[in-house]
């Protein structure tokens, strides 16, 4: 892949622009982290012609190589080319706001949901995840794990996380398989990008990423107040996540519904009612910081839950830039991932299992309505706001039925 011109506009943006082309973005952009790269290379490729083909699928690889959520490490990265550091900022902020603040009015909102009609909606919104998390293994699967080697890898992985192991431990088994699997797979890559930035951006990013990882446990431990734990389980949660979107749901049940902190039939809500919304799924974690139970601030752990999620998939990609060129030409490195990304798939499908199919399909009305759901999507391309309100319908008259 060769090397942007010299004429490339890098950072002769305006901050205000870059704001301002990602609060649309963030607006409209329905359909989940692989859509959102689609809406981007549209707007910033071909419209505003801001970065070059190559340079937009170069940042693509970086971000799905990272913890992290990747369609939001791609607009920082391309604010960030466009207007720098606070032009990064800009766009992360703009195209994150809207989903946040309607997940935050759902927070408050949807305790209101009583009786049989409105306990039908929100078991709608979780029949809504089945199908969107079954629709993402599906699309996973093809590109993560497309062959035989890779998908007893994800089995495999799944298996780890069935019978209780942990989600880090089958991510941490395809990383060490991953270094097994055939040379052949893990091809060389094109001409690396030179991307334009320091190398002590990326140390002191490497060390507030660890340093953070390291010491948030530590502080939950000695100083066991809410803000430090809900801060601690939010980093975590999004510096363990690779491949993005739906793979953060297992890490967030087991973050904020094990300890009792938000009840599962509240979870699989709110996950179902993100799937509505434009903008990144991650702001999921809005509604979950103020979802949180016993809590005097739910404002202020909304917030806190937000900005703690996205940090060390933010603090990941700057970190790595500088050094990515050099980092993707090893054979090593290249197998690690592949292997990561496997065992990606096999996690999200053990989390289909359990908790998304044995708390949401209670009966054949579910199945079915769930079965349709799934094939609007998959077969009718039907955009996903559209499945979630014809669904949550259903859902809501076969309560009162």
């Amino acid at each position: 892949m060769n090397e942007v011109p010299a004429t490339q506009p890098f950072l002769r943006g305006s901050v205000r622009e870059v704001f301002r082309a990602f609060l649309r973005l963030g607006l409209l952009s329905f359909g989940g982290p692989v859509a959102h790269l689609g809406y981007f290379h549209s707007e910033f490729v071909e419209r505003r012609k801001w970065c070059s083909g190559e340079t937009f699928a170069e940042i693509i690889a970086i971000a799905q190589s990272m913890p992290g959520p990747a369609s939001s490490q791609v607009g920082f990265s391309l604010g960030l080319l466009r207007a720098g550091w606070l032009g990064g900022l800009a766009a992360w902020t703009a195209f994150t706001a809207p989903s946040a603040l309607l997940m935050l009015g759902f927070a408050f909102g949807h305790h209101l949901l009583t009786g049989k009609f409105g306990l039908g909606i929100i078991h709608g919104l979780q029949l809504v995840a089945v199908a969107v998390v079954a629709q993402a293994i599906l699309s996973m699967r093809k590109s993560l794990a497309p062959d035989l080697p890779r998908l007893l890898l994800a089995l495999a992985a799944a298996l780890i996380v069935f019978f209780g192991l942990g989600t880090l431990a089958a991510i941490a088994a395809g990383a060490v398989i991953g270094l097994l699997l055939p040379r052949t797979i893990a091809a060389a890559p094109a001409s690396p990008l030179a991307f334009r930035l320091p190398r002590s951006a990326a140390y002191i990013a490497a060390a507030l990423f660890f340093a953070l990882l390291a010491l948030l446990p530590l502080l939950a431990a000695f100083a066991p107040l809410q803000p430090i734990e809900v801060c601690n389980a939010f980093y975590r949660t999004g510096a363990l996540v690779f491949g993005g979107g739906h793979v953060v749901l297992p890490l967030l049940e087991s973050a904020v519904v094990a300890p009792g902190w938000v009840d599962q039939q509240t979870f699989l809500s709110g996950y179902g009612a993100a799937q509505a919304l434009p903008g990144p799924l991650f702001t999921f974690a809005a509604f979950l910081g103020a979802a949180i139970r016993p809590s005097a601030h739910p404002l202020a752990l909304s917030l806190l839950a937000l900005v703690s999620i996205f940090l060390p998939g933010l603090l990941a990609v700057v970190a790595v830039l500088p050094f990515w060129s050099e980092l993707r030409q090893r054979q090593t490195v290249r197998s690690l991932l592949l292997g990561v990304n496997a065992a990606v798939v096999g996690v999200l499908a053990a989390a289909f299992v359990r908790p998304v199919c044995s708390t949401a399909l209670l009966s054949v009305p579910d199945f079915a309505i769930a079965a349709l759901a799934l094939f609007a999507l998959l077969r009718w391309k039907l955009p996903p706001w559209i499945v979630v309100l014809s669904s949550v319908t259903l859902s809501a008259i076969a309560s009162i039925a």
